[in-house]
């Protein structure tokens, strides 16, 4: 089938800081003719402890300018936003774009492969006390139980710290939670917490599926694409990368994650 004009139109991700670039570098591994538009609001990281209505502010900005950027595909590369504002941005976005979030892929593969089964789940304050995903799950009616916990400082630790040891502290005290023990899976439902993926493995003393977003979302949009005959699979993918505050540890991470200078152009939301 002949490529879709649209589809050399760029993808759209947007996350308060460094933890949607897990995100970014699996669609650039699944999708590598893709052209990225990346927004990290760094100043207002985290979103995990900002209000919806604060939340939901951020996220239309950000939107319209990416909807300037003329995107075809917007995803919300962050669970506390997905939880947040995905209703209200898809709203915004009609269909002038796809709209995508984080969550959905997730549910869809627990659905799929965990029936049953008990899922712990890791994530912000924002994103356990929307019960976004028991409500969803529930609704699927497969049996699974979850149990859930906030833990509100990982995603500024990994901000500020990456994966070193420090975070240890932090997941001793997170994960030993008792039913955090039991479990035969337990969803990273932030997506910062891919980069100390081997980190939460390890405190667990029994196999446990550490379940990581990000590949399971470049697929889902990589079907989504497919689907509206927007997939690009000519060229080389580009990538630009913009940031409401320029902070020196977005600038490394974003050059760690994909082994190349990275420029960031400094997008203040408001002026």
């Amino acid at each position: 089938m002949k490529p879709n004009h649209l589809s050399s139109k760029p993808i759209g991700i947007f996350d308060s800081g460094i933890g949607g670039l897990t995100v970014a570098h699996a669609i650039v591994k699944h999708l590598p003719n893709e052209n990225l538009i990346y927004f990290g609001d760094t100043a207002h990281m985290p979103y995990g402890d900002k209000s919806t209505a604060a939340i939901q502010a951020y996220a239309i900005k950000i939107v319209h300018m990416l909807l300037q950027q003329e995107c075809k595909l917007i995803l919300i590369a962050c669970n506390s936003a997905s939880a947040a504002a995905y209703e209200l941005v898809k709203e915004y976005i009609a269909s002038k774009a796809i709209v995508m979030n984080v969550i959905d892929p997730i549910v869809r593969l627990l659905h799929e492969n965990y029936s049953s089964k008990k899922i712990g789940l890791i994530g912000t304050r924002q994103t356990v006390n929307s019960h976004i995903y028991k409500k969803k799950l529930d609704n699927l009616n497969v049996g699974i139980h979850l149990s859930s916990h906030a833990t509100n400082l990982l995603a500024s630790a990994i901000e500020e710290f990456g994966n070193h040891r420090v975070i240890d502290t932090l997941l001793e005290v997170y994960l030993s939670q008792p039913d955090l023990q039991q479990v035969d899976a337990l969803v990273l439902a932030c997506t910062h917490y891919p980069i100390i993926k081997e980190r939460i493995a390890q405190h667990y003393t029994r196999p446990v599926e550490v379940i990581d977003s990000s590949d399971i979302v470049a697929q889902a949009v990589k079907t989504q694409l497919e689907k509206n005959h927007l997939l690009n699979t000519e060229g080389k993918g580009t990538k630009h990368f913009y940031v409401s505050d320029y902070t020196e540890s977005f600038a490394n991470n974003a050059k760690l994650f994909f082994d190349e200078d990275i420029t960031l152009e400094h997008y203040p939301l408001w002026d």
